[in-house]
């Protein structure tokens, strides 16, 4: 690549960069607010949204995936976990097969306030991402995933 098309490269990179703090300042700015809604912590919060999204995903996360996701030690995951299960937005179950394995559940009243909160963003959100076809949409992802795997090599694997 040519000094000409670095600089260009690097320019988006700044743009897309900037774009991206701007969203996640956003993100980060709405589970504040929707801590404060939970009477919680606002780790506490991003938490149960981690848990929430791999729900809905299909993939419900055990505590040691959930640490993947929020970097706390084990004792302050216990403790997180502890605080959303007496507020009663969480429930921990054990595995059928493997009485040891422990996945972690939204209740209803958790997921009815998600909804409630974020119900209107994620219709405006749609709104835009409409406009666009899937095949972009595909593109986007993978670009994201790739940007974040760079940063993965960087940070160790976490």
């Amino acid at each position: 690549m040519d000094e000409r098309a670095r600089r260009d490269v690097a320019a988006q990179r700044e743009r897309l960069a900037e774009g991206l703090r701007a969203y996640g300042a956003g993100f980060t700015e709405l589970g504040r607010r929707f801590a404060v809604l939970l009477g919680v912590h606002s780790t506490d919060a991003f938490a149960l949204l981690e848990i929430t999204s791999a729900e809905v995903r299909g993939a419900p996360l055990s505590p040691a995936l959930l640490s993947k996701r929020i970097p706390l030690s084990s004792g302050a995951m216990t403790a997180l976990l502890n605080r959303l299960e007496q507020a009663g937005y969480v429930v921990r179950t054990r595995g059928h097969s493997d009485r040891r394995a422990v996945t972690l559940h939204s209740t209803t009243q958790a997921r009815e306030l998600a909804e409630q909160f974020f119900g209107p963003v994620n219709d405006r959100q749609d709104a835009v991402l409409s406009r666009y076809p899937s095949k972009v949409l595909e593109q986007f992802e993978t670009l994201l995933a790739e940007l974040h795997s760079t940063m993965d090599l960087q940070s160790g694997g976490r």
